[in-house]
């Protein structure tokens, strides 16, 4: 006798599965349909092969290619006109998948190693120094002309193609002071690959933040906000991290809780569903959910209070998935770039469809990943901007990438790090000057 795909644990619901017409409004912004045209990778084919399992099929291994092959950016979430849940089905299908299929040795192995380095911002620091010295040393560089990064094979040479060049930045103070009048307390979530990859990016956040009438408050025992953990099914471990954050941030009385990471804020503004089930938990899940706030959508609400000096510089800005479609966050950034004086903002062709990066999805489908960071890199070179601006470090890490593959490397910042050069009266060249790539041959 076969075994239903999905068990009673909140399978994908009925209700929602049914709101799907099959109109086809999402296959022009779905990624996977876009680079393969396959009815069942695209939103309304994985809604109807989820149909299928909760009618009593079992959970095949080619329905689990196809729900895999997901990115999660949501955009589908964005296009289509009847308003259907697709990152809720998505979600409570892949931790079925997650429970009730088993995966290759291999995949296992993979997949094992993936969670238990990044979700864990002290492991990934621990990581600096060995690849400070890698790239120091001129290996990079030589692995990348000689050929030999293609040969360790696709998993590993993705991630060492994706790591950017590592800068020594002291770790944020406790607490940081507003500037001028006092206008607003807040916390701010530091994030895992954002703070051992980019702490350059937090020690603009908080300048930007202070200069704008923030005290700024980092508790120091943070760890990882779940979202990867989510994004994958692995929701039993999406809840420790996510009780953890919520123990060391709702004691603090603060009026706002800020992340600079695309695919964090999704996850965090999103607690209240995620521990809905937790007595314990539950309502201090919704409470923190309420006060979480993009960086720009902060700033946004608040308004600008210290003057931006002029930076004569061309932005493409991307839309980082979990920002747009996800939190439905777009004005606001490209309000904020456009208040500086002497900007001049580009936008990209065929926004809606996803860079590749999706968290770990490059990771886990490395080729497929770089053919659509390969088309999202020429998309920002079309348009002949100076620099590319995005909200979030998987979106850096592998747009960058990509361009480098096409031999043109791509100057590339945060939304933070050009507001906080205008506030500072800092030159363009400290935004477009290129870093010497690690991989540069």
């Amino acid at each position: 006798m076969e075994i239903p795909a999905f068990d009673a644990d909140r399978p994908p619901r009925a209700d929602l599965l049914a709101d799907c017409v099959h109109c086809g409004f999402c296959l022009t912004t779905c990624p996977t349909y876009v680079l393969w045209g396959a009815e069942a990778d695209s939103p309304r084919g994985r809604i109807h092969l989820m149909d299928q399992g909760a009618g009593g099929e079992p959970l095949s291994p080619s329905m689990v290619e196809h729900f895999d092959r997901c990115l999660g950016c949501m955009a589908c979430v964005t296009a289509c006109p009847s308003g259907v849940r697709y990152d809720t089905l998505i979600e409570d299908t892949r931790a079925q998948v997650e429970r009730r299929h088993p995966r290759s040795a291999r995949e296992r192995a993979l997949r094992a190693a993936i969670f238990a380095l990044f979700p864990y911002p002290r492991r990934l620091r621990l990581l600096r120094g060995p690849l400070w010295a890698y790239q120091a040393s001129g290996l990079a560089a030589l692995l990348a002309r000689s050929g030999l990064r293609e040969r360790l094979g696709p998993t590993l040479a993705t991630l060492e193609s994706l790591t950017p060049r590592l800068r020594r930045v002291p770790p944020p103070p406790r607490r940081v002071p507003a500037r001028g009048s006092r206008r607003a307390v807040v916390a701010m979530i530091t994030g895992c690959v954002q703070s051992a990859f980019f702490p350059q990016v937090n020690a603009a956040t908080v300048r930007v933040l202070a200069a704008e009438g923030c005290d700024v408050i980092i508790p120091p025992a943070q760890g990882c906000c779940g979202a990867l953990s989510t994004h994958n099914g692995r929701r039993d471990e999406a809840r420790r991290f996510a009780r953890a954050i919520i123990d060391a941030f709702q004691p603090l009385d603060v009026d706002a809780i800020v992340i600079n990471a695309a695919g964090c804020g999704s996850t965090l503004k999103e607690y209240g569903e995620l521990l809905a089930g937790d007595p314990a938990y539950a309502q201090r899940a919704a409470a923190l959910a309420g006060k979480v706030r993009d960086l720009s959508e902060l700033l946004a609400e608040l308004g600008p209070v210290a003057p931006r000096h002029p930076l004569p510089v061309s932005m493409a800005y991307h839309d980082a998935c979990h920002l747009a479609h996800a939190q439905g966050v777009r004005a606001q950034p490209r309000a904020l770039l456009a208040g500086i004086p002497g900007l001049e903002l580009r936008e990209i062709a065929d926004p809606e469809i996803c860079c590749g990066s999706a968290g770990v999805w490059n990771l886990l489908h490395p080729e497929p990943a770089a053919e659509l960071g390969d088309r999202k890199a020429a998309g920002v070179l079309a348009t002949g901007a100076d620099l590319l601006v995005t909200a979030n470090p998987g979106c850096l890490m592998q747009v960058a990438a990509a361009a480098r593959r096409r031999g043109v490397p791509l100057a590339c910042a945060h939304t933070a790090q050009v507001l906080d050069a205008s506030i500072r009266g800092l030159p363009a060249e400290t935004l477009t000057e290129l870093p010497v790539s690690p991989t540069a041959g």
